[in-house]
């Protein structure tokens, strides 16, 4: 956490701040862009550093030049004052519209009749709320911006980097304790609170912290949490989701609920190895599909999946509500875009109720593991 001379809790310094939000202006004037409308909460963190609660609807009216303008439900208030370096508040009281407070700013601040782009891709700028805007501001020309906003997050700074690396740790010392908690005749749900206990205590900003099924679900990567006690022979999956300073780091381990079957140790020891080489090939320059194909075309030709429809990775980085992943960049068959340093990528592979998966940031070695645990299949 930051201070910058105002005395507020930056997650960033200043700098950093006025540097993103220099791209984005030069993005915004490649568009032809006088007034960007931030409403992505993702992206509100980023370039302003005040996370919104999703109850209401608010954004940023960042101009071209100048103080941006933070529209925020005054619920919200103490809040964005603590972590933003904005200083420009126009706050809601939960009785009004705030899509009436949205256009009546616009109109007020001389913007009325410029050309404003949105994000037409956020989760939040529902189609209704676009068409309200375009009638009630018909004299504005409104201008796609998708894309833009999520392309320019790719590549991380070395402070985000170090938040990452964080999360990674929170990731390995919480899945140890979850492979520890892992033993016959224990609840799933006692796992599973060992290892949130494990992660809050390391750090974890987030509530929801695990992915976790075990014995015939544990090939259900994203199955719901259940009630079954944990039996010989079961497959526990363990996912860690944790977030730091609203960073989001990822790792698979499975565990094994008394011995392993030879089956099961051969599954293991090949999904590591076909992964260490996609690793190996996570270089500046190199092509996403021909990382991908590393992992799948192995995974299917050593016969431990008969198709593999599933992405190998994607994007990690800073990620809050409503989503829970980022697909900015993914890798398939037919991934046609480059890697670059500093891009960081959950990497994962998964056969036979088993998964293994990474943090990887991407450095001219090769991928970096920034989740460090073991590369094993735990025995409980």
């Amino acid at each position: 956490m930051s201070h910058d001379p105002s005395g507020k809790a930056l997650a960033f310094p200043r700098e950093d701040y006025d540097a993103r939000v220099a791209k984005l202006r030069q993005r915004m004037a490649d568009a032809g862009a006088d007034v960007l409308i931030i409403d992505e909460f993702e992206h509100l963190a980023y370039y302003t550093g005040h996370i919104p609660t999703a109850a209401m609807y608010q954004c940023c009216l960042m101009p071209a030049a100048g103080e941006p303008v933070m529209i925020v439900r005054s619920l919200d208030g103490p809040m964005l004052e603590e972590m933003s370096w904005t200083t420009d508040h126009v706050l809601f009281h939960d009785d009004q519209d705030p899509m009436t407070v949205v256009v009546t700013e616009l109109k007020r601040r001389g913007w009325a009749g410029v050309r404003i782009a949105v994000e037409t891709d956020s989760h939040i700028m529902l189609p209704a709320r676009l068409a309200r805007l375009k009638t009630e501001l018909s004299e504005a020309t409104f201008i796609d911006f998708a894309g833009h906003m999520w392309e320019l997050r790719l590549k991380k700074s070395p402070r985000e980097i170090a938040y990452l690396k964080r999360c990674s740790e929170i990731c390995d010392i919480a899945t140890l304790a979850g492979a520890e908690a892992s033993r016959i005749g224990v609840p799933e749900r006692e796992v599973a609170a060992a290892i949130t206990a494990a992660a809050l205590r390391a750090g974890a900003d987030n509530t929801r912290l695990v992915l976790m099924q075990s014995g015939p679900r544990s090939s259900t990567l994203h199955g719901g949490l259940g009630s079954r006690v944990l039996a010989p022979a079961d497959i526990v999956h363990i996912e860690m989701v944790p977030h730091y300073r609203g960073y989001s780091a990822r790792s698979m381990r499975p565990v094994s609920v008394g011995e392993p079957t030879p089956r099961q140790r051969e599954v293991a020891e090949k999904l590591v190895a076909f992964q260490d080489e996609q690793f190996a090939a996570m270089k500046p320059g190199a092509l996403a599909s021909d990382v991908d194909r590393i992992l799948r075309d192995q995974v299917l030709a050593a016969g431990l999946r008969e198709t593999y429809t599933n992405i190998t990775g994607y994007t990690l980085g800073l990620v809050t509500i409503p989503r829970t992943s980022d697909f900015t960049r993914v890798f398939l068959p037919t991934s046609d875009w480059l890697l670059e340093e500093n891009m960081v990528f959950h990497m994962y592979g998964w056969a036979e109720g088993m998964a293994f998966s990474e943090t990887v940031l991407v450095t001219p070695a090769g991928g970096e593991r920034l989740t460090r645990l073991d590369r094993r299949l735990f025995v409980a």
